[in-house]
């Protein structure tokens, strides 16, 4: 894929990510499109190491794949940083 296809495809997985994942998320286009680039390595390199060979993102098992992912680190990021809280 392009680089634009794949700044596409993250930021599409990263929005899907983030409306699965309970709570809010304080993330820009450009932290949601990192997100789901990420995402879709994660799932990629699972999807590998499972012994399911390369999965792509254009297929139903790497689009799968990569939300997964994507959720998986969104979640990781959240146990990592803690629960915001706003002081007036």
């Amino acid at each position: 894929m392009g680089i634009i296809a794949w700044i596409v495809f993250g930021f599409v997985i990263g929005l899907i990510a983030r409306a699965v994942v309970p709570g809010r998320q304080g993330m820009g286009f450009v932290m949601t499109t990192l997100l789901g680039v990420a995402g879709a390595i994660v799932g990629g390199l699972v999807a590998s190491a499972l012994g399911g060979g390369p999965a792509t993102g254009l297929q139903t098992a790497g689009f799968l794949g990569s939300v997964l992912g994507a959720i998986l680190l969104l979640l990781v990021a959240g146990m990592v940083t803690g629960p915001r809280h706003r002081t007036v």
